[in-house]
């Protein structure tokens, strides 16, 4: 099971998995995450985002800064991390600004030490979601398309309820129901729990 943290100012989680080669990856950079693994003496190999968003990527740079690779659906944009958006609400929002050394849009698969990862594109929460799915150790990191009884929010810029519910049903509800599901905000869950109990696409 992966390491977690959680930080910022909406409390956003960020995962570390070691691999089979003793390197470590990491799922997502909220605020904080680059000093807690400076604390611990680790420099992740590669960066894996879930997606975009400010809170998802506030410690992108920092992170990229010790060594790792930072992988995305898509190219750094300001405005998939919707940085402007959120500062407009009176929010002081700064994301340093960082590069996405591999973009992974149309891919299905990646393997980063020793790890096998399938790829899972899920747009409507962020137009650049995507699921990152260790086959091997029954674990999804899902980002912010599904949470435990609910789902992410659509109504942000790229949005789409009806995209991220199709994409949920057709990619993520087909995995073994006893996937654990590791989100990017909250407690996990499992895929086969929320098959049978989430009300926005439980079946």
């Amino acid at each position: 099971m992966p390491d977690c943290f959680t930080g910022g100012f909406v409390q956003t989680n960020g995962y570390l998995i070691e691999t089979p080669e003793g390197g470590h990856l990491l799922v997502d950079a909220p605020q904080g995450i680059a000093a807690w693994l400076a604390a611990r003496g680790i420099r992740p190999v590669a960066l894996l985002l879930t997606h975009q968003h400010y809170d998802h990527v506030e410690d992108a740079a920092a992170v990229a800064d010790t060594g790792a690779k930072v992988y995305a659906w898509a190219a750094y944009s300001t405005e998939l991390t919707l940085e402007e958006r959120v500062r407009s609400w009176g929010m002081p929002i700064v994301v340093p600004p960082y590069t996405v050394e591999e973009i992974l849009g149309g891919r299905e698969t990646l393997e980063i030490g020793g790890l096998q990862i399938g790829l899972a594109h899920v747009p409507g929460h962020s137009p650049d979601s995507v699921t990152f799915h260790l086959a091997e150790r029954g674990e999804l990191y899902g980002g912010d398309t599904l949470f435990a009884g609910s789902v992410g929010r659509a109504d942000l810029p790229g949005g789409d309820m009806g995209l991220l519910v199709d994409g949920i049903r057709g990619k993520l509800f087909t995995l073994p129901a006893d996937t654990v599901v590791f989100p990017g905000h909250g407690p996990e869950t499992t895929i086969g729990a929320e098959r049978a109990g989430n009300p926005y696409v439980g079946d």
